[in-house]
């Protein structure tokens, strides 16, 4: 869209998704910016009266800061394209494909973009035996931020004991150890490569809480790893067919040089606000999180 016909944007935060908390913290810092850069902006908490709510309000466009499921696997993305509302992130397809982690394994394998071996496997089934060889690690096959990981060690003599809470089908995937990479694409480049670095897994924790782990940027990394990583994360957020910002994380074993390089996912929604790794990445190119937020208003579209 052009600047000129862009006046009113709705930012659409928290929902009710396993990451509710992290998405009302980017909604409020992504309003707050783009107020400073002098767009009406309303804020409003996603709920089951979404569409009659927007239809109010009546935007130019919605920013899309919601994460987790409905709001970052292409339902919220469904519903905007029926109202006709320009959003900003990916679309429908590229938004599901991507939070469907297995899918988005087997698109980036045809893409010839390196991603470790997984299953899907019923829950029962893997609290019962080992279904891949250890080391493995446990995961839903759609959610992000980390939420409900469990690492199964090499030598373990018992499969996972897996909370309530975990979905009845579970991805298992080979365990991929080093260090933990991002990179974000920007329409069409990738911005740079982060090393994230914890005193552990890179879990929600990690993510979120504060001092749970730093980021050194850009990456004290040989080059040939670097131009991997970027051109990995072009490649990776053409597959999916997004649009506007994506991220993709790595995982480098070292002592394996490039064949140690891995995809671990990309995210259609990384998180936003000004200490995030994706407005970190942009800062890193010289541009503010208030620009960074408005380029993806300027960006959004429907119809794709």
């Amino acid at each position: 869209m052009s600047g000129s016909s862009v006046s009113k944007v709705v930012v659409l935060m928290g929902g009710p998704s396993a990451e509710r908390d992290v998405s009302l913290s980017s909604g409020e810092e992504c309003a707050k910016a783009l107020a400073g850069e002098g767009f009406e902006v309303v804020k409003i908490d996603a709920g089951a009266d979404l569409a009659e709510r927007l239809k109010a309000e009546s935007p130019d466009v919605v920013f899309n800061a919601l994460h987790g499921r409905w709001g970052e696997d292409g339902c919220v993305q469904g519903l905007l394209e029926w109202l006709q509302i320009p959003y900003t992130h990916s679309g429908v397809l590229a938004s599901s494909l991507a939070m469907d982690k297995e899918r988005a394994k087997e698109t980036f394998r045809a893409a010839g973009l390196p991603v470790v071996a997984s299953v899907l496997a019923e829950k029962d089934d893997v609290q019962t035996r080992h279904v891949m060889e250890p080391p493995y690690v446990v995961k839903p096959y759609n959610e992000g931020s980390s939420v409900g990981i469990y690492i199964v060690q090499e030598g373990a003599n018992t499969p996972p004991k897996l909370a309530d809470s975990m979905p009845d089908t579970v991805m298992v995937e080979t365990y991929a150890p080093g260090r933990e990479l991002t990179t974000t694409v920007m329409g069409d480049r990738a911005l740079g490569v982060t090393d994230i670095i914890t005193d552990g897994w890179y879990d929600y924790d990690a993510k979120y809480a504060e001092g749970g782990s730093r980021h050194e940027i850009p990456a004290n990394i040989p080059a040939e790893i670097e131009a991997a990583c970027l051109d990995f994360a072009v490649r990776a957020h053409k597959a999916l067919g997004c649009r506007g910002v994506s991220r993709t994380d790595f995982r480098w074993d070292e002592a394996r040089g490039l064949d140690g390089l891995i995809i671990l996912e990309t995210n259609t929604q990384p998180g936003m606000t000004p200490t995030s790794l994706a407005p970190e990445q942009g800062a890193h190119q010289g541009m503010s999180f208030g620009k960074f937020c408005a380029w993806m208003v300027e960006d959004a579209s429907c119809n794709r």
